[in-house]
């Protein structure tokens, strides 16, 4: 049972919230204010009905005028806000692939923990915005054992539903070998198993690893491999293990380990805000014993941090 912060308000009239949006925008001073009450407290579908209603009121495009009256990671937070999911993921892909240095542990949060589906629609917004092909982009940008995984989950091919037990010892059995032996070969057949098998199946892998080897397999790729591969591969194990607690865990780093790394933070909380990121906080909670809440609270301050608050919603213990 997943569930998000943001659900889709009750009672809604996106006329007459183009209407507030428009005064909040057009006035002497941007009331700030108002657009955090109204773009945090709709769901995507809704917002998308703003800007179209706001179009057609002011004959002027929404993203443009946040664009032009917003600054710094605030005017991040309300742009990214009203992308549909599958072009915001596309958004944040091309950003991170032709920016000045490619944002690797960017397409390792998206490309590990999307489905087939999401990968599919993301591959589409990805041609229709940049006119350019998604794996195309990922071949020319990236490199080595790395690429090719990241090749691999972009293809969107991984199996559904489908496991059989009698394979799950095999398949455990060649990444124990590919994790002793590190040869080109056996990294191909490492992430060949971690890309294409179902989650199912590879829950049953998991456990045969670890009966074979009396090792975790994240712990046994952390001792064999290194690098953005090596990060990869631990995604895609955690991903698939439990969403929630990797997503948790890149936020804790995005806000220890980097000093508040503002793109992570933004990224996670706008792409999980209607999928799982009630889950991401009770396991935040659970795991680091301070709520998300209170850890973006200590890092953010002025209208960004009331922004990623209320997206992050949080409960009154939480503050």
């Amino acid at each position: 049972q997943t569930q998000g912060t943001i659900l889709p308000a009750p009672n809604f009239n996106p006329i007459m919230d183009a209407q507030v949006l428009g005064g909040a925008l057009q006035g002497i001073s941007c009331e700030k204010d108002v657009l955090i009450d109204i773009l945090t407290q709709r769901c995507n579908s809704q917002r998308l009905m703003i800007a179209e209603a706001y179009r057609d009121m002011y004959g002027r495009d929404l993203i443009t005028d946040l664009k032009e009256n917003l600054s710094h990671h605030f005017k991040e937070v309300m742009v990214g806000l009203m992308y549909p999911p599958a072009s915001y993921d596309a958004h944040e892909l091309w950003h991170a692939l032709k920016g000045v240095d490619t944002e690797e542990k960017c397409l390792i949060d998206i490309l590990a923990s999307r489905s087939n589906m999401e990968i599919f629609q993301m591959k589409e917004a990805y041609l229709m915005q940049y006119n350019t092909d998604l794996q195309q982009d990922i071949d020319s940008e990236t490199s080595g054992h790395f690429r090719d995984t990241l090749m691999n989950l972009a293809q969107g091919t991984r199996m559904e539903g489908y496991a059989d037990p009698s394979t799950a010892a095999q398949d455990a059995m060649i990444l124990w070998e590919a994790c002793q032996q590190k040869t080109g070969e056996h990294k191909n057949m490492l992430q060949m198993i971690l890309c294409n098998r179902s989650h199912h199946q590879l829950w049953m892998v998991f456990q045969e690893f670890q009966n074979i080897s009396g090792q975790d397999i994240v712990d046994a790729i952390n001792e064999c491999y290194d690098g953005y591969f090596q990060e990869l591969l631990v995604a895609i194990v955690l991903c698939i293990r439990d969403k929630p607690s990797y997503f948790a865990y890149r936020l804790y780093n995005a806000i220890h380990d980097f000093g508040f790394h503002n793109k992570t933070v933004i990224r996670i909380l706008i792409a999980r805000s209607e999928i799982d990121l009630m889950n991401i906080r009770q396991r935040y909670k659970e795991r680091y014993g301070k709520s998300l809440f209170h850890d973006i609270k200590h890092f953010a301050s002025g209208h960004y941090e009331s922004a990623l608050l209320a997206i992050c919603a949080g409960d009154t213990e939480d503050y």
